[in-house]
């Protein structure tokens, strides 16, 4: 019998209204984000005139999000959820309204600028591990893939219209309105953290009147296979086959350097995404959702290998949009297995591993193709990658049995944080 489509999974927004409250807020602090990164770009540029400056941009927030991100882990698994939360998001808004003041004020100092980038980094890097424990907390077992998938597409709308929002913007009102515009998408996300349920980590015990964190954290990774399985397959098809540094040597070569075509890249990757994200109840309601994955990221490395391959445009895009497609699948699937697979207790460390593999992942992954297309070729850098990647998924799978083989629980009683009443403050 065949499984029929389905398009995106509402459940969550219908059964759980602090989920619902918190995908607004997410949502809103997800378009804000866009339109900031335009707006550092363009004020970056501006103040420098050099790729130098608009790379260190990459060290402002990389950094911060890898070091911070651990420690936000750790915080996750050891307070109330909802109060860290609550506090870096604070944190959030005063380094948004800091970024429009210093625009208001015509700040030429590129350093200023890059160190109040840094600082809202840190804030979202503390509370990103304990962001991601919400769904599984807020929603039973056999919605958490859809609650994800809802993450998603409203993240890949981001990127879809936050850049077209900001060069709106700041074409009519200048720099300091792209700041305002994320301060007040933030003074949402605020308002939504307000109305959660406390989420104190389950597990912890006093030690001395102080709370401490279970033991053995970051090694549960390690000991479950489902967990290291499904990480180490998102880490090799982005370490391996990650396209972004090569799109302008490849723009270059095949269709002279055209600005609008590179947009196109950029732009199928995300068509991808969303189409994969609003069909995403097809996938969500599976239950093997570590087969999903592993299929799912396979087929990220072979597009991308046929990308490589590619010489018209119109298939080059639409290898892309596949790319951009099974990216979507296998970080739905992904991110929901470990959330599910992962005891409460730990899930803080757990998903601040998730999240810094998520981050460097793709960073490295895009420094590693750089380097093998400038001693050989974009072509040979694409094509090697995509199928080593594919490779390297094969050999996970063939060495995790419990990946290949894991189901999502069907059912789970209703979380304690969904019984909890929803203070408004």
């Amino acid at each position: 019998m065949r499984r029929r489509v389905r398009f995106l999974d509402t459940r969550p927004l219908r059964s759980s209204p602090p989920y619902r409250a918190l995908w607004i807020g997410t949502s809103a602090s997800q378009l804000g984000a866009q339109i900031t990164l335009v707006a550092v770009l363009a004020q970056v540029w501006d103040l420098t005139g050099s790729p130098v400056g608009t790379g260190a941009i990459g060290l402002a927030t990389g950094v911060p999000m890898i070091l911070f991100g651990l420690l936000g882990g750790t915080l996750a698994d050891t307070v109330d959820r909802r109060t860290l939360v609550r506090a870096t998001t604070a944190g959030q808004l005063l380094a948004a309204g800091a970024l429009c003041a210093q625009a208001l004020a015509d700040n030429r100092n590129v350093v200023l600028l890059l160190a109040l980038v840094a600082l809202s980094t840190v804030f979202a890097a503390l509370g990103a591990p304990a962001r991601r424990t919400f769904p599984v907390r807020l929603l039973p077992a056999d919605q958490v893939a859809a609650g994800l998938a809802l993450n998603n597409v409203s993240f890949q709308f981001a990127m879809l219209a936050g850049p077209a929002a900001a060069g709106l913007i700041i074409a009519r009102w200048g720099l300091p309105a792209a700041y305002a515009t994320q301060a007040a998408a933030i003074a949402v996300a605020t308002a939504a953290v307000l109305r959660l349920p406390p989420m104190h980590p389950e597990g912890v015990r006093e030690k001395g009147g102080r709370r401490r964190a279970e033991r053995g954290g970051w090694r549960i990774v390690l000991r479950r296979h489902t967990l290291w399985g499904s990480l180490a397959t998102d880490l090799s098809a982005t370490l391996l086959a990650m396209p972004v540094a090569l799109f302008p040597l490849v723009n270059e070569v095949r269709f002279d350097g055209d600005p609008q075509t590179l947009g196109l890249f950029l732009s199928a990757v995300a068509v991808g995404g969303i189409t994969a994200g609003l069909l995403s109840g097809t996938v969500t309601r599976v239950r093997r959702g570590g087969l999903v994955q592993l299929i799912a990221a396979a087929v990220w490395g072979a597009a991308l290998a046929c990308f490589g391959l590619a010489g018209p445009l119109w298939p080059a895009l639409a290898c892309l949009a596949v790319a951009g497609a099974a990216d979507t699948v296998s970080v739905v699937t992904r991110s929901a297995l470990v959330q599910l697979e992962t005891p409460d207790a730990y899930r803080g460390r757990v998903s601040s591993v998730e999240h810094v593999i998520g981050v460097a992942g793709p960073e490295l992954g895009n420094f590693r193709g750089g380097l093998v297309a400038s001693a050989t070729s974009a072509t040979v850098s694409l094509v090697t990658g995509g199928l080593a990647a594919v490779a390297a998924i094969a050999a996970i799978a063939a060495a995790n049995t419990p990946l290949r083989a894991y189901r999502t629980p069907a059912q789970e009683p209703t979380p304690p944080a969904q019984n909890a009443p929803a203070p408004c403050g």
